[in-house]
């Protein structure tokens, strides 16, 4: 059996974990408006026509800020529509996602949902079909308590007090050839430069979030951080990054590494961060909003679900709804450790989606909402990860993969609370045979013990959740976890995700 070591001491740290990297993404796109989060015939439905049962699953999640409403929606989307009297607005050609979008959830509808999960709003704006009087326009009917045109029709709608909304993204994913009103690195840096100037004009205390690359396999990766931000240094506070992972022709041993990926990602976007900053000479740190991951099968969805033809555009069409399985739960699991490694640099994060649409929660209309195997590393790691991230030690033995070289057997972050004196431990085995023995040193935390253990394994690793049978993968314990002089030992099965809290 492979073994593999790692040490555990407080004093390290990486940063202080925002609450915001715990964020999730809701686009109206496929079901996950509609049929998702808001179906007012299903019996669980309440007087605002949101499902309960979906409520009290995105409540136990745990997500933080939610991004809205896209996406590659927001491209083409007049926010004038999405507020006022519903049997007033209109229905819209979403040319995003070739379907029809009625409007009957807008802004108003949507930021009593977050209320009722406990979310934040993360709005973004249009700067690919419209421009900054717009997005000016949209903050001031959010963010001025009153006294002007747009505040009065904003109280007019039933809203007497501001929305206060703070992070705000301008445009998505304008280095994609895909989206409404693409520019060039060059063009979007001068557009996102003059919007993010007017906007704080208006409310000097908004974050602003201008586009990085959607991928980090883009041809113009890279580049186009460094000319966006040569434009945008001192007008934004984060650059996005995007990023999704999916198996591809069998290989899994590839696809369990992705969070390798996804660390160079991040580490190719700070440094070029922080070249910007030097060769602008500024004094600003610009850090990053991961606001877009997941796994997404985007193969299936070009290959089946997408929609075609000029006289064919529904509602609320099922798209994107990947059911995922155990390994996919385990990479998932992966990206977030990934994440909170980068603690110091990654501020925000947003799970893309939420319900249905590549989602941890899955819904039928009229009938029940279930977990995913991805909604289990969400909700543990969000409940557990507090304080501060730590740098490990880790040693362990290596796999060679087609895609990343190789590769360490086991992937690992830890996190530690100095107020409550709580500390996390999140762990992945990638060996697709064996179980691996971890030995870990956490002599430097004091007397401690196991408080909760968590696990995400199958003799199956593609066994998933479905509708006919929504239990088929639970959340187990790890139970193999015991404490003697100074040192915690666990076996780790093959392709699991375990958590660990110590206290």
């Amino acid at each position: 059996m492979p073994t593999a070591r790692l040490t555990i001491d407080p004093h390290f740290t990486v940063g202080r974990i925002d609450r915001r990297v715990f964020g999730g993404f809701v686009e109206h796109l496929g079901r996950h408006v509609y049929d998702g989060i808001y179906e007012p015939g299903h019996p669980t439905a309440d007087a605002e026509g949101f499902r309960q049962d979906v409520i009290e699953l995105v409540k136990e999640l745990g997500v933080s800020t939610i991004r809205y409403p896209g996406g590659n929606f927001v491209s083409g989307f007049r926010w004038e529509d999405s507020v006022g009297p519903r049997d007033r607005r209109p229905r819209r050609l979403d040319l995003a996602w070739h379907s029809t979008e009625t409007n009957e959830v807008g802004l108003h509808e949507f930021d009593d949902w977050l209320a009722k999960v406990g979310s934040d709003l993360m709005l973004a704006v249009n700067l690919g079909t419209r421009g900054t009087l717009e997005a000016l326009d949209l903050l001031e009917y959010t963010n001025i308590s009153g006294g002007t045109t747009l505040s009065q029709r904003r109280i007019d709608n039933g809203r007497a007090d501001a929305f206060g909304v703070k992070m705000w993204c301008l445009g998505n994913e304008m280095d994609g050839p895909w989206q409404l009103g693409h520019r060039s690195a060059d063009d979007y840096g001068k557009i996102a430069s003059q919007t993010a100037k007017a906007m704080r004009q208006l409310d000097p205390s908004v974050e602003l979030v201008v586009c990085g690359s959607s991928s980090a396999h883009m041809p113009t990766f890279g580049e186009w951080e460094r000319v966006v931000l040569t434009h945008t240094y001192d007008d934004v506070d984060y650059i996005s990054c995007h990023a999704y992972y999916e198996e591809k022709n069998g290989d899994l041993g590839s696809f369990l590494a992705s969070a390798v990926d996804m660390d160079g990602f991040i580490e190719t976007v700070v440094a070029t961060a922080d070249h910007v900053k030097a060769v602008v000479g500024s004094s600003k740190q610009i850090d990053i909003s991961f606001d877009e991951w997941n796994v997404w099968y985007i193969d299936r969805f070009h290959g089946v679900d997408k929609i075609e033809g000029i006289d064919n555009w529904p509602v609320a069409p099922r798209l994107l709804e990947d059911v995922y399985s155990v390994a996919d739960a385990v990479v998932f699991g992966n990206l977030m450790i990934s994440l909170l490694r980068h603690a110091d640099r990654v501020r925000s994060a947003s799970l893309a989606q939420l319900v249905n649409v590549i989602a941890p929660i899955m819904t039928e209309p009229g009938g029940p909402a279930w977990k995913q195997t991805t909604f289990f590393p969400f909700s543990i790691t969000s409940r557990l990860a507090r304080g501060e991230a730590l740098q490990l030690k880790l040693d362990a033995p290596t796999y060679s993969t087609a895609e990343y070289g190789e590769v360490p057997l086991v992937d690992a972050v830890a996190t530690h609370d100095a107020d409550s004196g709580a500390s996390a431990v999140f762990l992945v085995n990638r060996s697709q045979t064996e179980p691996v023995t971890l030995t870990i040193d956490i002599a430097s935390l004091g007397d401690v013990s196991v408080l909760e253990s968590h696990l995400i394994a199958d003799d199956d690793v593609y066994a998933k959740n479905t509708l006919e049978d929504r239990e088929r993968v639970t959340l187990q314990t790890n139970d193999t976890a015991t404490i003697a002089g100074g040192e915690l030992t666990i076996t780790l099965p093959p392709v699991s995700w375990t958590a660990l809290s110590l206290g």
